[in-house]
């Protein structure tokens, strides 16, 4: 049920974020009810995955099928969110492939997913569980890999040195050549907008012209006039404010893949607990611990952040996606509440159709193609949604 209500809030905030900033993503540092759902779905993920592979027969063919998995996602994701289509305001289709965006939510799901998925076909030793410290053994190398996870990713964070950057984008006023601006940074470190380590990985492996062109920090008020929202440019905007800055990004999705293992903690417990109160009270203690580790460190300086999915942002959104496991297996499994589930379980089922149509504009788009005289004379701009 989870998943499915994960689901529900990944296509809420994709199309009534614009709408209503306020559950939108944050514009940088913070949390908003679309911050959460790309966490709580890879914990479902990670859950998911401890109940599939809680018996593995042949480990090469259990590896073998999870990295075709994910390669078609991965496929699917570069597909859809490369620039195939369009877009609401423009009826052509195709990819430029010197342009288009190599990664996105669907890449991210597979890369979590592989790395988790392999996780629990090869680091689970053969101990029989019968206390939470077995539990911890049994699973120990797992948790050893998103240790490691972790401090590669803050040592990177904060080591590294982000040297002065430039980015060039289109002048809209002439046809001439595109504008070029220069963002100073010479420092290790910071975690704004402009000089993070995520940033930068991204623009020398991927390239600055296959990143996410629309960033949330656009919305920042020193980048719009109309801050929380999209707006013009204020007069004395910094140069980063146009630049192009990819939200699931090659760094960012370490700490994702550390989410997807937390995920699966919680499936070995249903896995290896089968009493309801057992089940619950080790839910909640990793979920409390989370939730106490991530805003202590946000109290000391490691800001919550969804763009650059910091630690922080990892333990507070583990946590919440904990206590909601917790919640609603509370509710349906032991008290039978099944009646609000089943418009969630049908969605379930046909999860990955029904975001590839509402989530990535694909129905919208299909619309938009029947049109009077004009293609801006068309049903979603009758109703508001093209202009």
């Amino acid at each position: 049920m989870m998943h499915n209500l994960s689901l529900d809030l990944m296509i809420l905030v994709d199309d009534v974020g614009g709408i209503l900033p306020a559950i939108n993503h944050s514009p940088w540092n913070g949390l908003t009810l679309a911050d959460y759902v790309m966490p709580f779905f890879l914990f479902i993920v990670g859950v998911s995955l401890g109940l599939t592979y809680k018996r593995v027969s042949c480990r090469v063919n259990a590896t073998r099928k999870a990295i075709l998995r994910a390669l078609k996602l991965l496929i699917l994701g570069i597909f859809l969110q490369g620039g195939f289509f369009h877009g609401l305001n423009n009826l052509t289709y195709g990819m430029d492939i010197q342009q288009m965006r190599l990664m996105g939510i669907l890449q991210r799901i597979a890369i979590a997913y592989l790395v988790a998925a392999l996780c629990e076909i090869w680091l689970k030793g053969n101990d029989h569980v019968t206390s939470q410290l077995a539990l911890l053994r049994k699973y120990q190398f797992q948790w050893l890999a998103a240790s490691v996870l972790t401090v590669i990713y803050i040592s990177l964070l904060y080591g590294l040195y982000v040297p002065t950057w430039q980015y060039q984008i289109p002048d809209a006023t002439s046809s001439s050549a595109p504008k070029t601006f220069s963002v100073k940074c010479g420092v290790r470190g910071d975690t704004g907008p402009a000089c993070n380590v995520v940033g930068m990985i991204d623009r020398k492996i991927l390239g600055i012209q296959h990143l996410y062109r629309k960033p949330v920090f656009e919305r920042t008020k020193q980048c719009s006039i109309n801050s929380p929202d999209y707006g013009p440019l204020p007069s004395d905007a910094p140069a980063w404010c146009q630049a192009p800055f990819e939200p699931e990004g090659l760094l960012s999705s370490v700490m994702a893949m550390v989410t997807c293992l937390v995920g699966l903690h919680y499936g070995h417990i249903i896995v290896h607990f089968k009493d309801h109160a057992d089940r619950i009270r080790l839910w909640l203690i990793p979920s409390s611990a989370f939730l106490v580790l991530g805003l202590a460190l946000d109290i000391f300086g490691m800001h919550i952040n969804k763009a650059l999915y910091t630690f922080s942002y990892m333990c507070v959104t583990a946590s919440a996606a904990g206590f909601l496991f917790a919640g609603i297996y509370l509710l349906v499994d032991i008290h039978g509440y099944r009646g609000m589930t089943l418009v969630l379980e049908w969605m379930g089922k046909h999860a990955l159709v029904i975001y590839i149509l509402a989530a990535c504009n694909i129905i919208p788009i299909v619309i938009q193609g029947f049109y009077w005289k004009q293609p801006q004379n068309n049903i979603l701009s009758l109703i508001g949604i093209g202009r």
